[in-house]
């Protein structure tokens, strides 16, 4: 009987331990995964919510309610000028819509700096930034670069005109914006024409000089390149290494004056020289 008892005690402290053990394993598991939520935890970007467009936008276009969605955006890395709210979106309602100054894709967050203020009309005028004046470019001026120009490219403009008898090509204005192109037609063509460049007023008149003095010619700036330009001049002579020919004039030599007077009368006169007197 005692021995029966021993044997019953003995199998009872083993199933007593194995619990022990289960239970302890089951512990650090719980503890191991709490501390793996914690250091996840920690390292997890908050977002918060702003507004995008749901479909793509380009210039000149309006931006209602109808064109954005909320998204995910990380709080951390939030880019200045975003709208979190539609108050602050249409802060005068949805019937006051904005207009889209630069181009935008799908999801990509609306800022300030790519529409412009409720109720803005519609055209070149809402592209425009503050205190800066439209400059169409002719088409021929552009036609080496149809359908290759988009707005926010930037553009060299080159003059080229006759000074002082001497036919010279010079750069006139560097790394003007372009704001607005004419978009390809159904059968796609057209692109490219009716370029218009972002200027200062005092930009604006010394292009229309220029252009009423001579010749306009452009060349696009490459995306981002921030190299700076100086003055270039040049022309035909230099382009083709032909050194200017100076002929100096031939040295007059002044003959020395002489002086002469007249003696005897008639026939018989004769010249005799004298000396000059000083005047």
């Amino acid at each position: 009987m005692r021995a029966v008892f021993g044997l019953v005690l003995l199998i009872g402290m083993g199933l007593a331990g194995f619990a022990v053990f289960m239970v302890k394993g089951y512990f650090d598991d719980q503890a191991a995964v709490l501390e793996r939520e914690r250091q996840r935890s920690a390292t997890a970007i908050v977002t918060v919510d702003v507004y995008a467009p749901n479909r793509a936008l380009t210039y000149g276009e309006l931006l209602t309610a109808d064109d954005v969605t909320l998204i995910k955006y990380a709080r951390d890395y939030l880019p200045e000028g975003v709208f979190q709210t539609e108050e602050e979106l249409f802060p005068e309602g949805v019937e006051r819509p904005r207009v889209v100054t630069r181009p935008m894709e799908i999801n990509e967050p609306i800022m300030a700096v790519k529409v412009t203020e409720p109720g803005a009309s519609r055209g070149i005028t809402a592209l425009l930034d503050r205190g800066m004046r439209a400059f169409p470019l002719a088409d021929n001026i552009t036609r080496a670069f149809a359908e290759e120009l988009r707005p926010n490219d930037r553009l060299d403009v080159y003059w080229g005109g006759t000074i002082n008898g001497r036919r010279i090509t010079r750069l006139i204005m560097t790394g003007l914006q372009v704001i607005a192109v004419d978009e390809a037609d159904a059968n796609g063509s057209g692109g490219g024409s009716g370029v218009v460049i972002q200027v200062t007023p005092e930009q604006f008149a010394a292009l229309a000089s220029a252009q009423d003095a001579g010749s306009l010619s452009l060349t696009p700036v490459g995306t981002g390149d921030d190299t700076v330009v100086e003055s270039i001049q040049t022309d035909i002579q230099e382009v083709l290494g032909i050194e200017e020919v100076i002929v100096a004039e031939p040295e007059v030599i002044q003959e020395e004056q002489k002086c002469y007077v007249s003696q005897g009368f008639g026939v018989n006169a004769v010249q005799i020289e004298i000396e000059c007197q000083e005047q």
